[in-house]
């Protein structure tokens, strides 16, 4: 059976994940990209159509122009709308379009669920138009402090909490010297917890794979540095987010969903209507114990998902993202490791080459690699990764 796999810039998700999935399925593997170049270096014997992936018509043309699809699938952030309008088009299953864009759009997911909610969890958020003057913001109704985001972005790019007008205005105006044509968005700062919370379902049936819970670097900035596994959060709590979920209308293959914790009462931050990213998916397979890309390529081949994934729930699990924190050239760092030692398996990967030169981002690239353990228990698991931060060491020569 023919996969497209529509994708961007190359992923661990893909390489790592997706693809090896799809090969142990079977599937004719075919990735659309308007990267080409990159995803040749990373696999050079798969079958790689350049097309502007962003465009559902161009996909469309370009799967219509050759061979007949079987199933069309996207862990980007970027391409779900994209990828559920060209599957929904051959007749394949595939996500509810119109879900995928109120989760990509930040501003309209909060007005749906302003919508179609109870108010008890409404976020209060102002969507700040392309073009708008820095000098118009303080007629706007805008929650204080606040969070100034790019109403469609990604991982902690361009994230910021303003704790009144003039802050938000010198936000407001750095990030539109970089984004002149995106629209940004200011919303309510959430005080709490920040979790995840992991789902898997055909469109009837819906799993919960258990969630992290995310510890940030300081404010004003939102870079994820530790996430560690939490198997099951209260009864009352992931009900909560799962009836936030059914009102944006996701049930449908992998969702990673983000929401802050606090007095029992759990409130949306994001929706990603895909797989969690940043290796999350990896370490989620082995702690589990379940091929779960697998799974989530079936449902995209229209089989229904087991009753029961037989997944572990006795193992904890930690990831680690060490940051740069201050621009310039890597000049020495360590390099990858797969280590095993009282009953944790550790890895370790480096997202950014020695010899490279960067700006300081306050983002998630400013990742210098992921550390990734898993284990029988959380102290064993915080032991490892603790023991070998400590002996590495990262130099940025200014």
């Amino acid at each position: 059976m023919q996969l497209y796999v529509l994708a961007l810039n190359p992923t661990d998700s893909v390489t790592e994940g997706f693809l090896p999935a799809a090969q142990r399925l079977g599937l004719r593997t075919t990735l659309l990209t308007d990267q080409p170049g990159a995803h040749r270096d990373r696999h050079p014997d798969l079958e790689i159509l350049e097309c502007d992936v962003r465009d559902h018509h161009a996909v469309i043309t370009r799967i219509s122009t050759h061979r007949p699809p079987g199933a069309v699938f996207s862990n980007s952030d970027h391409l779900q709308a994209q990828t559920a309008l060209a599957a929904a088009y051959f007749g394949l299953p595939a996500k509810d379009w119109r879900a995928a864009l109120r989760t990509k759009d930040k501003a309209e997911m909060r007005r749906h669920l302003a919508a179609h909610g109870t108010g008890d969890d409404a976020v209060r958020s102002v969507e700040l138009a392309p073009g708008l003057e820095p000098s118009a913001l303080a007629a706007l109704d805008i929650p204080f402090p606040c969070v100034l985001k790019p109403r469609e972005g990604v991982a902690s790019e361009d994230v910021v909490r303003a704790g009144g007008p003039a802050e938000l205005i010198r936000h407001y105006e750095r990030i539109r010297a970089r984004r002149p044509a995106a629209a940004l968005v200011a919303e309510e700062y959430l005080p709490g917890e920040l979790h995840t919370l992991e789902t898997l379902g055909d469109g009837r049936r819906l799993h919960v794979l258990g969630g992290f819970r995310t510890e940030l670097s300081p404010l004003p900035y939102f870079i994820e540095e530790r996430l560690s596994y939490v198997p099951a959060l209260p009864g009352p709590v992931v009900a909560q987010v799962l009836d936030r979920l059914a009102a944006l209308g996701v049930g449908f293959g992998a969702c990673h969903t983000e929401f802050v914790l606090h007095e029992g009462r759990a409130r949306i931050v994001e929706v990603n209507y895909r797989a969690i990213g940043d290796q999350c998916d990896l370490l989620l397979a082995e702690l589990l114990g379940i091929p779960l890309f697998e799974h989530i390529l079936r449902t995209h081949l229209g089989e229904p998902l087991p009753a029961d994934l037989g997944a572990r729930r006795d193992g904890a699990a930690r990831l680690d993202y060490p940051c740069a924190d201050r621009a310039g050239t890597l000049t020495a760092a360590p390099g990858p490791a797969d280590l095993t030692s009282g009953g944790v398996r550790l890895t370790y990967r480096p997202v950014r080459p020695v010899g490279e030169r960067h700006e300081l981002y306050h983002t998630n690239r400013d990742f210098l690699g992921v550390v990734r353990a898993t284990g029988r228990d959380r102290e064993s698991v915080d032991r490892a990764v603790n023991g070998f931060l400590a002996g590495q060491s990262w130099e940025i020569t200014p």
